[in-house]
Order: structure tokens, then C-alpha cells, then sequence
């Protein structure tokens, strides 16, 4: 339970707070030694430049879409 002491806060506020303590409450209550979950592959940054760009030329704009 979660009780304001001071202030008026907007549901918003309260909406936040409450995110923040649940996620350190799942935090804290996962078993000592398990690593957290590896992040999903759509956000590795690597995944945007696997192929290098071509070399500036007449036609170089028309090998940009099409990876080598």
C-alpha cells in the first residue's frame, strides 16, 4: 500500500511512483545468481549497419536499398 504524506500529486505522478517501486520490487525479489533477460535483437544497434555502405559513384544511390 502506498500512502501520500505530502504534496497532491496528479494521477500521472502516482502512476509513475508506482511503476518505479514495482520494478524494483521485481528487482529485488529475482533469485540471487539469475542474470536479468538479454535485451530483444530489434533494439541491438548493430543490427542497422551490418552491411557497409557502397562507394559514391553515377548508380550509387540505386545499391543503397539492396544489401551485398
Amino acid at each position: 500500500m502506498i500512502k501520500v504524506v505530502r504534496g497532491n500529486p496528479t494521477p500521472e505522478e502516482l502512476a509513475a511512483a508506482l511503476a518505479v517501486v514495482q520494478a524494483r520490487a521485481a528487482a529485488a525479489n529475482r533469485p540471487e545468481g539469475e542474470a536479468p533477460p538479454p535485451p530483444a535483437a530489434w533494439s541491438d544497434p548493430a543490427r542497422v549497419a551490418q552491411h557497409r555502405t557502397p562507394p559514391p559513384g553515377p548508380q550509387s544511390w540505386a545499391r543503397t536499398y539492396w544489401p551485398t
